[in-house]
């Protein structure tokens, strides 16, 4: 039996050779995609493919308006001719579907309309993705062109793709003349020396350059974007401009400077009200400088070394350390080596254990180290410590810990070390007196404290200062004669300011007026020290030339002053004024 059908059959043919025109185009209609509905003038349905039927319900037979309300004012519009050709969005029982509407004619006349249903889900979710795609772009690009930074897009091949105009006004140049030419061609133009971009092709590896410009500088950063095979697509460079950053930092830098002066000048306003405050004296730079060192130093935990001849108030320096420093609330022990016998300064320094030696406490006793434990120890002329008690001293400032006599446990205090001395370290050091390993552990911040020679600008004030502080303390009146002070001016204080101290004490106790002339002055003082004010042969090296000139006339006024009487007398002698003879007569402290 025979079963394949004649393709002529399939299509609705009879065997008569009529064809069944009803069925073959209901057929037809019922296999395409789309939905295809066609109504007569009056609107009713005359066709309606599957679709159509499934999607609406519409059936041949049925008004439009009935089944389809939104549609109909379109279709009869279309019908009446006053439309072209138009699109509607219906909504169907499960998608949406764009209907277009078109004339229905036979022999030119309108004879019905045919409305063609395409679903429209997929398309409204495309239109819908590509309208994000292009809000997306149009982001980026936004971002892009609004970038302070120049951006830089190439390929894999170096060719640029785009730059934005931030790049156009950092280097100069227009995108229309860069973009779609090779980074290598460009190089060779000269419109760039070297590029990222290249690099990162070569390295497959982030670059950074530093450029310059025409005159301006450049950080270029050069970064690869792969795939996911791991190819080169894209390679982003970003440039930014640190010109402008650069003269702020220098700008920076200069208000810092300015910043710091003015910080250094209140330190200094706030330095000199703490030195009224505690009654310091200080006119001359070198005492000045002094002062300003130990209130600086006050604030850290250095070790500090005060040098200086005796009497100059090396003890005033550690009490100025400590007051102004973080263990100001714990106790300063002031040690003075040089009192101490050197058979107990060990004992006393580090203390000892019951039974370390003959006569000790039977309970033991701690040392002035432990004394000090999170304050400050002095020790005060440190330069005749003993050789065996420098080795503990410098175990202690390696490690912290110290160990009594006597015992085998260590133990660690917290203790910061200032010492004081008037010797020559160095010079004991040469001699094997004193530990060069000490002495550069002590010496981490030296303070060199200057003699009343060296802060002339200081003696005035001090000599009135401690007038009026020992009158006041032995509640009585005194001043001194302008013949006195000339003199105590002109005497040279050895002993510095503990004999200045002790010589203003002494006139305001046993002068028995309230102003204290040239006569209640100490024959040693009143003198002038005139005993050796002949000039030498020749002066020590360590002399400058003021010191030599000062020198010099001092013994030629004090030599003029045995022949002449009086002040115009030895100023005719010399050929000079008698203003400027009573001028350095007062600077020398010597009297006619």
């Amino acid at each position: 039996m025979n079963t394949s059908l004649n393709p002529v059959e399939l299509i609705g043919f009879s065997s008569g050779g009529e064809l069944r025109s009803d069925a073959f185009y209901q057929a037809m209609v019922n296999a395409v995609d789309v939905g295809i509905l066609a109504v007569n003038t009056s609107g009713m349905v005359i066709l309606a493919n599957r679709a159509v039927r499934e999607s609406f319900g519409a059936f041949q037979g049925v008004h439009l308006n009935d089944v389809l309300p939104d549609l109909w004012p379109k279709v009869a519009q279309r019908l009446l001719g006053h439309a072209r050709n138009t699109e509607i969005s219906v909504r169907g029982i499960e998608s949406n579907f764009l209907v277009r509407v078109s004339p229905m004619l036979l022999d030119q006349e309108q004879v019905g309309a045919v409305c063609v249903f395409v679903e429209s889900t997929e398309l409204e979710d495309m239109a819908r993705q590509m309208e994000f795609f292009q809000r997306l772009t149009r982001e980026l690009d936004t971002i892009i062109d609004s970038s302070s930074d120049g951006l830089w897009i190439c390929d894999a091949d170096a060719n640029v793709v785009r730059i934005n105009p931030a790049s156009e006004r950092i280097n100069n140049v227009q995108a229309k003349d860069v973009v779609g030419r090779n980074m290598r061609d460009l190089i060779n133009a000269r419109v760039f020396d070297r590029s990222a971009t290249l690099e990162v092709i070569r390295t497959r590896a982030r670059v950074n350059l530093l450029q310059q410009r025409e005159g301006r500088k450049l950080i270029t950063t050069a970064t690869p974007v792969f795939d996911s095979a791991g190819r080169i697509t894209r390679v982003v460079v970003s440039e930014r401009d640190i010109t402008e950053i650069d003269n702020l930092q220098r700008e920076l830098e200069d208000q810092e400077a300015i910043r710091d002066q003015y910080r250094n000048q209140m330190l200094e306003m706030q330095q000199e009200q703490q030195l009224e405050n505690q009654q310091i004296i200080a006119r001359s730079p070198a005492m000045l400088k002094a002062l300003r060192q130990a209130l600086k130093v006050a604030k850290v935990e250095s070790t500090v070394l005060i040098l200086g001849p005796s009497g100059v108030g090396k003890g005033l320096f550690a009490d100025l350390i400590h007051k102004n420093s973080e263990r100001a609330d714990k106790p300063l022990i002031k040690i003075n080596c040089g009192a101490i016998p050197e058979s107990l300064i060990e004992s006393e320094l580090f203390g000892y254990d019951k039974g370390a030696f003959t006569g000790a406490q039977s309970g033991g006793k701690p040392g002035y180290f432990e004394l000090a434990d999170g304050g400050i120890l002095f020790l005060d002329e440190i330069a005749e410590l003993p050789l065996p008690s420098q080795v503990k001293l410098l175990r202690f400032m390696e490690d912290g810990t110290i160990m009594r006599l006597g015992s085998t446990r260590p133990r660690e205090v917290k203790v910061r070390i200032l010492a004081a001395t008037h010797r020559n370290l160095e010079q004991m050091v040469e001699e094997g007196k004193f530990r060069l390993d000490l002495y550069y552990r002590l010496k981490v911040i030296p303070i060199h404290v200057p003699s009343l020679k060296e802060r002339k600008e200081c003696l005035l004030p001090l000599i009135l200062h401690y007038i009026e502080w020992y009158a006041k303390k032995h509640k009585t009146s005194k001043r001194l004669s302008r013949a006195a002070c000339d003199t105590l001016l002109g005497y040279p204080f050895p002993g510095n300011v503990r004999e200045l101290m002790n010589l203003c004490e002494r006139l305001v106790v046993m002068t028995e007026t309230e102003v204290i002339s040239l006569q209640d002055l100490p024959a040693d003082v009143a003198k002038g020290d005139t005993s050796d004010a002949t000039a030498p042969a020749q002066w020590p090296e360590s002399m400058t030339l003021p010191q030599v000139i000062e020198s010099t006339e001092r013994a030629l006024l004090a030599h003029a002053l045995k022949s002449h009487g009086c002040q115009a007398d030895l100023a005719e002698a010399l050929g000079v004024s008698q203003p400027t003879i009573a001028r350095k007569l007062k600077r020398y402290g010597l009297a006619c």
